[in-house]
């Protein structure tokens, strides 16, 4: 009986040596072998006849191994994409609770990997540094510890991230300190260090599943250098998505052979946003066409454009891409369930792929995340409701989407103050936010200028600030024939009827709001019954000097505008891309909104007042318009 047991014993533990500890990432299918009591029963028996017990457990061993290499291997593929900071179920903001978050999508998560019968691999796609006021105080008031959304990352379990362009906007000290704090590869093939050609971050990542292996390639969009300040991105070149895809799949395929290809692309599906097309090099937005371009890929997530995305392509060797993806703010996940079947080869051979996009508001937060992270979070309130002055009357946002608008004229303000500039350029950065009459905290600044920009001064002849505007103007204003027609310059689908959106019920807009830009400084009119290109008149500067077309003037732009974002310097004025660098003449060390609290703080009191420099006409064509618009964006 000794001998027996003793057997036994020995057993058991080449089983758990050679298995659990030489095949970790097997042991969900090794678990369902081990369900199979009619084969055990059998091979029990047999052997208990025999009385090899020690040959039983080699037997066994095999048994085990056939059917953990044999059966079906189910995958489930998650990818967050574009959550902008959303770590907790809570705006801090306007202090009210949120149906998304990624306390919300641990719960998903949990759940899935609960299941015994799938193995889950949890990725995400980028853009996660920017967007409130948590990653803002981590990547740049506490910055003596591991950043907060590291920490929560590496406790979700995440197997792989790429890089997005609003991660590379927080600067090298951010971004680099970041990456450092990850228990994950942070990917991104494309972005190299400049002059060597090798990349600066990880190309790919190899990820081992129930004896499969899944390579992940991040890509992120090339058309960083047309929003960013070089500083950000000091010592980094961005190369064209298609040309470093062929590359890196040709070597993945060559030193990894692996079962499937996964993209995680942080750019969007539409090659021809911002006049782009097929052929346009470092195009901004070449998922699709990667995938259509490049064979090899199984699944290719993308970001960028908070879209939401499920179908499919065929890549030039005809076969299947599912291309899949998020909206933002982790409102919803982006999930692949794939199927695979061990072929007589040896590898894994693709049953079938399936896509979908799960929301979050069906899920609550997790107990043992809210818990974890709940003093970090105490400590982020602490910082958001300081006081920083005393605002006299209520702003809104919703006015500069259809005019003059004292939000716009109070950040007009602040940057014609910090630079000294001429003229000042800026777009209401949100369009539904609000700042209340009376304290103003830290948390108010995030709705006043939701992005961290940096505040540029550049130079611009008065033909070049004239032809910025008209750009602007006709991208957001309609023709009007009379006073029955829009206001807005709407989307219009095939039939001549307006576009609606599918997540908020609201018309979609030809153009995003924040490309909505108007100037302060000089005087103006906008003439809404004219065609685009002829309908900005500017009668002199606000002071009372004549504006000269053929003069140089200094404007205050935002970074994102001052390196081409929104097409207004390159496309409108016509300035190539590669002389907007020596049009900057300063640049500040911080964002625009670290230098607005420090504005507020000087004065104490703030009384918004609007500027009165420029006006739509005609008037009455202006407030029926305005009137129609508001309704159809803001009453339902």
């Amino acid at each position: 009986m000794r001998k027996k047991n003793r057997c036994k014993k020995i057993t058991e533990s080449l089983i758990y040596l050679i298995i659990f500890r030489n095949f970790p990432e097997k042991r969900v299918l090794i678990i369902q072998a081990l369900k199979l009591p009619v084969v055990i029963f059998a091979i029990q028996m047999k052997y208990r006849v025999m009385k090899k017990s020690f040959l039983f457990g080699f037997t066994f061993l095999f048994v085990v191994l056939h059917f953990a290499y044999s059966q079906s291997l189910k995958l489930k593929i998650i990818e967050t994409s574009d959550v902008h900071g959303a770590i907790y179920p809570y705006n801090l903001i306007t202090e009210r609770p949120l149906n998304a978050s990624l306390a919300r999508v641990m719960s998903y998560v949990r759940e899935q990997r609960s299941d015994a019968g799938q193995e889950v691999i949890l990725l995400d796609n980028g853009d996660i540094l920017q967007g409130t006021p948590v990653v803002y105080y981590y990547n740049f008031e506490k910055t003596d510890s591991t950043h907060l959304y590291a920490e929560v990352m590496n406790y979700m379990g995440y197997d792989a991230g790429s890089v997005g362009n609003h991660d590379i906007e927080t600067g090298h000290d951010v971004y680099d300190r970041f990456g450092e704090s990850l228990h994950f590869p942070w990917l991104a093939a494309n972005a190299t260090h400049a002059g060597s050609g090798d990349p600066y971050f990880r190309p790919y990542h190899i990820i081992k599943r129930g004896g499969a292996t899944i390579a992940v390639l991040g890509l992120i969009t090339p058309a960083i250098p047309k929003w960013l300040p070089k500083r950000l991105y000091a010592g980094i070149a961005f190369e064209d998505m298609i040309e470093s895809a062929s590359k890196w799949v040709k070597i993945i395929k060559e030193r990894e052979n692996p079962d499937l290809l996964i993209g995680l692309f942080h750019a969007g599906v539409d090659f021809t946003y911002g006049g782009e097309n097929e052929n346009t090099p470092e195009n901004e937005n070449a998922s699709q066409l990667v995938a259509e371009r490049v064979p090899g890929f199984d699944v290719v997530f993308v970001g960028h454009d908070h879209h939401g995305w499920n179908f499919t392509v065929r890549d030039s060797n005809g076969s299947e891409v599912l291309v899949l993806g998020t909206t933002a703010g982790a409102r919803n996940v982006a999930v692949a369930d794939i199927l695979l079947q061990r072929g007589k080869s040896g590898k894994f051979e693709t049953e079938s792929i399936k896509g979908e996009l799960v929301d979050m508001r069906n899920y609550p937060p997790d107990s043992a995340f809210m818990e974890k992270f709940a003093g970090n979070l105490e400590e982020v309130k602490r910082y958001v409701n300081r006081p920083i002055a005393e605002f006299t009357e209520t702003i809104s946002s919703r006015d500069a989407i259809f005019g003059p608008s004292k939000f716009v004229d109070l950040v007009h303000t602040i940057q014609l103050s910090l630079t000294g500039a001429d003229i000042s350029f800026s777009a209401p950065l949100s369009s539904n936010a609000k700042i209340e009459k009376g304290t103003v905290y830290v948390k108010d600044m995030f709705d006043l200028y939701s992005y961290e920009n940096q505040l540029y001064t550049m130079t611009l002849s008065g033909r070049e600030i004239r032809d910025y505007l008209e750009y602007s103007y006709a991208n957001w204003f309609n023709q009007m024939r009379d006073e029955t027609d829009h206001l807005l310059k709407f989307s219009y689908d095939d039939e001549g009827s307006i576009k609606y959106s599918e997540r908020s019920r609201q018309p979609e807009l030809e153009e995003r709001y924040y490309n909505y830009e108007s100037a302060a400084g000089i005087d103006y009119t906008v003439d809404v019954t004219k065609p685009a290109g002829q309908r900005v008149a500017i009668s002199g500067f606000s002071n009372g000097k004549p504006f000269d077309l053929q003069a140089t003037y200094r404007a205050a732009v935002n970074s994102y505008r001052g390196n081409g974002g929104g097409g207004h310097l390159t496309n409108g004025a016509g300035i190539p891309q590669e002389e907007l660098t020596g049009r900057v003449i300063n640049a500040t060390d911080k964002d625009l909104r670290y230098y607005m609290v420090k504005w507020f703080e000087k004065d104490g009191t703030v009384t918004p007042v609007s500027l009165n420099n420029w006006k739509v006409i005609p008037e009455n064509y202006w407030q029926a318009g305005m009137k129609r618009d508001y309704d159809l964006l803001f009453s339902r």
